[in-house]
């Protein structure tokens, strides 16, 4: 380890000490607070913020790849990481250098002492993992400085630490239900917390929706005066293709403008999706009266990556990765796989969160696996594989199904299935946390790919 990555390391470990960022607290003015100790820094820079339940990171990188590509510098903030913490930071298409990283928290040290001794004296509780976290991101993109930050909403919106940020596009992926207990019970709650993050006189910009959460969209940009634009009525995906390694979309813009064929490097009918919405925010905030020259778009298509989503880490035999954590993602997944790939059989490697709905991810992949392989995601928050099992017996009713100690034995048991036969590949999918397993195996192990 270097000696950046050591100082990485020394700000992740100190950030572990707050409550974790799956348990967030609806509140945002002690993060407002944070922040004017600070400097305010997300008021340097203009913002792009990205809410939603599914694609959200997908969508974020897309947007920030386009506008890099039309040579704007850029900030980038997306949760969780898959690996290494410095992820979740990218300057110019790139993740922070440890060190920078190191100077930012100990700027943030003293305000951080500051507000969580007043937070003490006020009977609550000190500012959290993601709170702290969202904070030091917009003083690292300050520091950079960046032209433009397109941030990751963390969970929610109106009370998303990320909210203290005044986004002049506001972008939204598909909602769905998922973190019920947190967000609400009912897909119009959800919507309505996630369409806070729309600011007087911004830009929204939606994936198509159900009716029940494009109607809190509405509501909430016509409160604040907000244009709104939405998939299907002022830009469009005309047309999407299967291509060698990818697709290939046709795009319609704002203003009608049809883009010119493009290759998307991701797989999957819903990435297709996520780059016609990421079109139509790059062009949005570059002002929208003009499309992104082509050279742009290919630039920024061709550089375009998602790490952990439907990701090649071997070859030998093919192993994919996929984060596909909620029923909606795992329905998407498996039919990207169907639409993308022949496999002739295919073993799924499944962990998943014990708050997540695991039945339900099970339910969606089952009928695309040919043999099942359980591992335990290392998290306080995992599901152990003999629960996950117990739960999946209906879904996977009739296939074999082995439980494995551990993500890495899954993941080899899985391989040396797909080894045995031509036509074999393996999928590890379900939490993003056992994708990042996944990947730092294959790295561990050499298999050069990821």
């Amino acid at each position: 380890m270097t000696s950046a990555e050591r100082a990485a390391q020394r700000v992740y470990d100190e950030l572990l000490t707050r409550v974790g960022e799956a348990n967030p607290r609806p509140r945002i003015e002690p993060v407002r607070r944070l922040s004017e100790l600070a400097g305010s820094p997300q008021l340097s820079f203009p913002v792009i913020q990205v809410a939603g339940t599914n694609g959200k990171t997908s969508t974020s990188r897309a947007v920030e790849s386009l506008l890099r590509a039309h040579g704007l510098r850029t900030g980038l903030f997306t949760s969780p990481h898959l690996v290494d913490f410095a992820e979740r930071f990218q300057i110019d298409g790139e993740p922070v250098g440890g060190n920078a990283l190191a100077d930012a928290w100990e700027e943030l040290r003293l305000p951080l002492q500051v507000v969580d001794a007043e937070l003490e004296a006020a009977g609550h509780g000190p500012i959290t993992f993601f709170e702290a976290l969202a904070v030091l991101a917009f003083a690292i993109f300050a520091d950079a400085p960046v032209e433009v930050g397109v941030i990751e909403v963390g969970m929610g919106g109106e009370w998303d630490a990320t909210n203290i940020a005044d986004a002049q596009v506001a972008v939204f992926t598909p909602i769905d239900l998922d973190h019920t207990a947190i967000l609400g019970r009912d897909l119009a709650t959800i919507a309505r917390t996630k369409a806070g993050i729309v600011k007087p006189g911004a830009t929204v910009v939606s994936a198509v929706q159900a009716p029940e959460a494009l109607s809190e969209i509405i509501e909430a940009a016509e409160n604040e005066g907000a244009a709104l634009l939405i998939a299907g009525r002022d830009f469009a995906l005309i047309e999407d293709r299967l291509a060698v390694g990818g697709r290939q979309i046709d795009v319609r813009g704002l203003h009608g403008h049809d883009y010119d064929p493009a290759f998307v490097p991701l797989f999957g009918h819903y990435q297709a999706e996520n780059v016609a919405v990421a079109i139509a925010a790059a062009e949005a905030f570059l002002g929208g009266e003009r499309p992104l020259p082509e050279e742009v778009l290919d630039e920024g298509l061709r550089q375009l990556t998602s790490p952990g989503r439907l990701q090649l880490i071997g070859t030998d035999p093919i192993v994919y990765v996929a984060s596909a954590h909620n029923p909606h993602g795992a329905e998407a997944l498996a039919r990207a796989v169907t639409e993308s790939f022949g496999f002739e059989e295919l073993a799924l490697v499944v962990g998943s969160m014990a708050d997540k709905d695991s039945a339900g991810v099970l339910e969606a992949l089952a009928p695309i696996a040919t043999a099942v392989y359980l591992a335990p995601v290392a998290s306080p928050r995992g599901m152990p594989a003999g629960e996950l099992a117990a739960l999946g017996a209906d879904a996977l009713e009739g296939l074999p199904v082995e439980v494995a100690d551990s993500a890495a034995e899954a993941i080899e048991v899985a391989r040396g299935w797909a080894a045995r036969a031509e036509g074999r590949a393996v999928l590890v999918a379900g939490s993003v946390l056992l994708a990042g397993e996944a990947i730092a195996h294959a790295r561990a192990e050499g298999w050069g790919i990821a």
